[in-house]
């Protein structure tokens, strides 16, 4: 398997991730609006830390298909 084909699938990969992480960082800005809205402040807590790992997950990706384009890009000069 070629090496752009590997980077194709990969970069699908990484986006179906950052995809599904995104709306899941929606869903828990919505859970925590509710919550606020009701005046259960509980919530708002793990929240706001799931949203900030979430962050970080695809800060990570972001960071990783970089590299990989970096080295593939290195490697064909």
């Amino acid at each position: 398997m070629s090496t752009r084909k590997q980077g194709t699938t990969l970069f699908s990969a990484i986006l179906i991730l950052v995809a599904t992480t995104v709306v899941l960082q929606l869903w828990l800005l919505t859970v925590a609006m509710e919550a606020l809205l009701r005046g259960n402040r509980q919530i708002l807590v793990p929240s706001a830390t799931g949203s900030t790992v979430l962050l970080l997950i695809n800060g990570g990706l972001l960071r990783y298909v970089f590299r990989f384009d970096r080295e593939v890009e290195g490697n064909q000069e």
